[in-house]
């Protein structure tokens, strides 16, 4: 099989900021209230435009290209990962025209909060197969687009975003290990569901309590489950990136496994829960501010609606 290297960085966010406060004017809750129980203290909000999903994959896109040095015409895949794209039969199309990818393959791939972590599975197989040479992996939405603002439990909590890394052949194996999988069985958890009475699609519901106990139980089988088969132990990965979606999910994650804070990659703070593209905008911070170097061990877990969770393992580009 041909290895695999993970590399290059972009994040896009929009220059909007919804604080605690601003929300404390529409329902009814506080500024401690939403930190206390999220760690999030404001939000990314895109304006609705009809290519909004678009301008911000093709911005995150472009600066993940520019860190590496491939061209846009030597992508040969663009996957997009993204649950509130601008057209119901794919956004990829877009994105792949605007950046001058004239060459590559693109498509979407819809696994909310999970999805980012399936995208770069899915590159990787394409790359160890040897179908393709260098792809593009975005992960972005708008989930401002469906959030019922007067529902205190769900508009506290989601931000808009994207994110994207470069997946190419490489000299060097840098996918250590990985794993998918989906219960069904708690759609009724987190879900966006069409819904005939309203001609479209109804808000975001989730029940959080249910959702909580499912990502504090299965994200750690999950870590614990690559970790053998990789042959690691907790302490010998640099920096752990899960779905931002709590702070407490990631602080009771890393209490589980004995792993100290500071690896427990955070910035829920600032951009709430972006869904796809919450674990390369916090790659792309952590990279930009120097804290992820080359060689670094990163354990990346995505989880969420479907119900789905996955995670991979890999060394940085």
């Amino acid at each position: 099989m041909m290895a695999v290297r993970i590399w290059g960085h972009g994040a896009a966010l929009p220059p909007l900021v919804l604080t605690n406060d601003d929300l404390a004017h529409k329902v009814d809750t506080s500024d401690e209230w939403i930190f206390t129980r999220t760690g999030i203290k404001e939000r990314r909000i895109m304006p609705q435009t009809p290519d909004a999903l678009v301008q911000l994959a093709v911005e995150a896109g472009m600066q993940a290209l520019t860190s590496t040095g491939v061209a846009p015409q030597e992508l040969d895949l663009i996957l997009l990962t993204s649950s509130t794209p601008d057209d119901l039969f794919g956004s990829a199309a877009q994105v792949q025209q605007r950046l001058g990818a004239t060459r590559s393959v693109a498509f979407d791939l819809t696994a909310a909060c999970s999805g980012f972590v399936f995208g770069l599975i899915t590159a990787a197989q394409f790359i160890q197969a040897g179908t393709f040479r260098h792809i593009l992996v975005v992960g972005a939405d708008v989930l401002s687009r469906w959030v019922d603002w007067q529902d205190r439990r769900t508009c506290i909590l989601f931000g808009d975003g994207a994110g994207a890394v470069l997946v190419s052949q490489g000299a060097e194996n840098n996918l250590l290990g990985f794993t998918m999988a989906t219960d069904g069985k708690g759609y009724e958890l987190l879900n966006l569901p069409y819904d005939p009475d309203r001609s479209g699609f109804a808000p975001i519901y989730m029940n959080g309590r249910e959702v909580y106990r499912f990502a504090v139980t299965k994200v750690p089988e999950t870590i614990e489950a690559i970790l053998q088969t990789a042959q690691q132990q907790p302490q010998d990965i640099d920096w752990y990136i899960l779905h931002q979606a709590n702070q407490r999910i990631i602080e009771a994650v890393g209490e589980r496994l004995g792993v100290e804070s500071h690896r427990m990659v955070s910035n829920i703070a600032q951009v709430g829960n972006t869904s796809a593209a919450s674990i390369p905008i916090a790659l792309d911070e952590y990279v930009r501010a120097g804290k992820i170097r080359a060689g670094d061990k990163i354990m990346a877990v995505g989880f969420g609606a479907g119900l789905s969770w996955g995670g991979i393992l890999f060394q940085w580009g």
